[in-house]
């Protein structure tokens, strides 16, 4: 029996991110486990890399959704993941409990995250990996990039 069966990687695409999205698929292609991808929307504005800032003319929840979908798509393809194990989801709550509740939702035993994405002024109140180490309801890897 493997190890883990059912592989949760929540990604914000940054650099941490894409560390973690390698060791997730390392670890799924040893356990021979199901890789989900999950992207969290949140809303703090003051917060966004300047990649993330949608244009004046266009409506941001619009924005964000294809932008993450086109990101995420990208991720997958490069991951070897099918397009149903792909998940955006937009909140008005932290990353850290999307997460723990996606990977309760999906019946997640490992949940792998970067140990620092782009949170910028979030680092101050607490990093998400810390949020969801605290919250999960199963183990949680966390990948240092670089």
């Amino acid at each position: 029996m493997d190890i883990y069966g059912n592989i949760l990687l929540a990604t914000d695409f940054s650099e941490a991110s894409r560390a973690a999205a390698r060791k997730a698929r390392e670890i799924a292609d040893c356990c021979h486990a199901r890789l989900r991808l999950l992207h969290v929307i949140d809303y703090f504005p003051e917060d966004l890399p300047m990649d993330w800032i949608p244009p004046e003319n266009l409506d941001p929840a619009s924005w964000f959704e294809q932008e993450a979908q086109q990101r995420l798509q990208r991720l997958a393809g490069e991951l070897g993941v099918e397009a149903d194990d792909t998940e955006i989801l937009f909140t008005n709550r932290s990353a850290a409990v999307e997460i723990a509740h996606a990977a309760e939702r999906h019946g997640a035993d490992l949940i792998v995250i970067g140990s620092h994405g782009r949170r910028g002024i979030g680092r101050l109140l607490g990093s998400t990996a810390h949020g969801v180490l605290h919250r999960a309801p199963c183990d949680v890897l966390t990948v240092r990039s670089g």
